[in-house]
């Protein structure tokens, strides 16, 4: 909890009943408590980002169906018809273990099940905890009179923590099937069951015949449910925006322009306002400083991992396009990079083509794409003695000055200093490279861009240089240059004003270096 000025900051506040009593700044989301409380779909799941508000969204609606009104006056709901019943609420959260040993996973459902069975008076008759937590949801029906709410927040951690232990893995997708099959078999005793998680993962048959799953994660109406729209920003953070501004001596409307370059392009679904992540911007606000709070929360190593498995570069994620149906029912087993980078919340939806069904991803905004590019260029390359920052500040002035041999050499001492298990293999990590060395620069940059007789390797321009580099893998340098002159691949810019130059250079894996390259302009 941070406070500034009269403003209580709920920062990592996670439940709702203590941010509501201290009076903490909340943003009211209660029109979709609403919206799913006169639903009749039984069953919903909710994929967003960590850190995305999923938790404290689980909270609202535990309390909600607790029927705690107090908790909620002044909000959108209390000025509804609900009649406020006290439903019985069993609220399972995952996210508590990595679940590396196999009585993990045991261990944290009975420490929930011990706590039900001895508020609803159940006698545990079996040691299965599968029977043991429909006998739970039965008794509480039984007791209550009314049916059961079952919130199960982070549904998929004891996979997502298992991702490269294909053993664990298969022990808690059996442990976690057997569980949530009592949501077929009961039913009859259920008024609700609200799962949230990373994706809503296909081919694991996690939920035996339960088809009728509405998964809200891409929906329109749902788009908003968590993290803050320009409009709530605006609303609720007046205040805090005003003083950061001062603190910084700059416009209101320039800490806004700030804060949105930094926080904001979240979309979630097709028609999705832009949305702010959270957690850094009640950071930022609470600090009134702009640090990339999200990122620095978690390392995206299973994305870098699937990357390198699958072969597949930054750039050509960085700018992909993905099927809804990968967005929204996730492989596990066999991940779609691009699709694994947008449910991590590194990718996030920039437009839709309804015909195909097809999505175009980018990065959502500058914290998302300068940390991460932060995160990845240390594990394709060593910078020697240099820190990123340096080894970035030196390349970007040998760009600027048009001094090719200066980077193209500074990338061959990068090249030579990484060490054996950290080398480049191919082509696709030499694009890797270059691609996020260039965008950390701040350069827009296009990796196998196409155009009318081919794919550019990479293309990229500064203030007064374009840039054509075409890459040859066990080739020469000349192969490279001359493939850029046959198919004529500086042809579009020959009206941009800037001077291009192309460059082509030959990657050798036995030196595991660029080994030649020549230049033309």
């Amino acid at each position: 909890m941070s406070n500034v000025g009269n403003t209580r900051y709920p920062i990592g506040q996670q439940s709702f009943e203590v941010l509501r009593q201290r009076g903490s700044l909340y943003v009211d989301k209660t029109r979709y408590v609403h919206k799913i409380a006169e639903s009749d779909s039984l069953y919903y799941f909710l994929g967003r980002p960590r850190r995305f508000g999923k938790s404290l969204f689980l909270s609202t609606l535990k309390f909600f169906f607790r029927g705690r009104r107090d908790l909620f006056r002044g909000l959108y709901i209390d000025s509804t018809d609900w009649d406020w019943k006290e439903y019985p609420v069993l609220a399972l959260d995952l996210n508590t273990q990595r679940y590396e040993r196999p009585e993990m996973i045991r261990n944290v459902m009975l420490n929930h099940l011990l706590k039900w069975e001895k508020k609803y008076g159940v006698t545990p008759l079996v040691d299965d905890i599968s029977s043991r937590f429909g006998n739970v949801i039965e008794a509480a029906h039984a007791r209550t009179g009314l049916p059961v709410v079952v919130l199960v927040d982070e549904y998929d951690k004891p996979l997502v923590s298992n991702i490269d232990d294909e053993e664990m893995f298969a022990y808690n997708r059996n442990v976690l099937a057997s569980i949530y099959a009592n949501f077929k078999s009961k039913a009859d005793h259920l008024r609700l069951v609200f799962l949230t998680g990373v994706s809503r993962f296909s081919k694991l048959n996690l939920f035996s015949d339960l088809n009728n799953i509405r998964n809200i994660s891409m929906t329109d109406d749902f788009a908003a449910v968590c993290g803050i729209t320009e409009e709530e920003l605006i609303e609720n953070f007046e205040a805090g925006i005003r003083e950061f501004a001062e603190k910084k001596r700059i416009s209101v409307e320039e800490m806004l322009a700030e804060l949105k370059m930094r926080y904001d392009g979240y979309h979630f679904s097709e028609e999705c306002p832009d949305i702010y992540n959270p957690f850094s911007l009640l950071c930022a606000l609470a600090d009134r400083r702009l640090e990339n709070y999200w990122i620095d929360t978690g390392t995206p190593t299973l994305l870098v991992k699937q990357m390198q498995k699958y072969n597949v570069s930054i750039g050509k994620v960085a700018d992909s396009m993905a099927f809804g149906a990968d967005l929204s029912g996730l492989d596990l087993r066999n991940p779609d990079p691009s699709a694994l980078f947008y449910q991590t919340g590194y990718l996030t939806i920039k437009n839709y083509d309804r015909r195909r069904d097809m999505y175009r991803l980018g990065f959502p905004n500058m914290e998302v794409e300068r940390g991460l590019l932060d995160y990845i260029l240390p594990r394709y390359a060593n910078l020697g003695h240099e820190r990123t920052s340096m080894f970035i500040y030196n390349f970007e002035k040998e760009l600027e000055e048009g001094d090719v041999e200066g980077f193209m050499t500074r990338l061959q001492t990068m090249f030579a200093g990484t060490p054996y298990d950290l080398k480049t293999e191919n082509e696709t990590n030499v694009q890797c490279i270059l691609f996020s060395l260039i965008r950390l620069i701040g350069y827009e940059i296009q990796a196998e861009q196409r155009t009318s007789k081919g794919r550019i390797d990479l293309f990229f321009g500064t203030n007064r240089y374009l840039y054509v580099i075409e890459l040859k893998y066990e080739g020469t340098a000349r192969e490279a240059l001359d493939q850029i002159n046959s198919h004529d691949y500086a042809m579009p810019f020959r009206q941009d004003g800037r001077e291009t130059v192309k460059i082509g250079a030959s990657f050798s894996s036995k030196d595991r270096n660029i080994t030649d390259w020549l230049e033309e302009r």
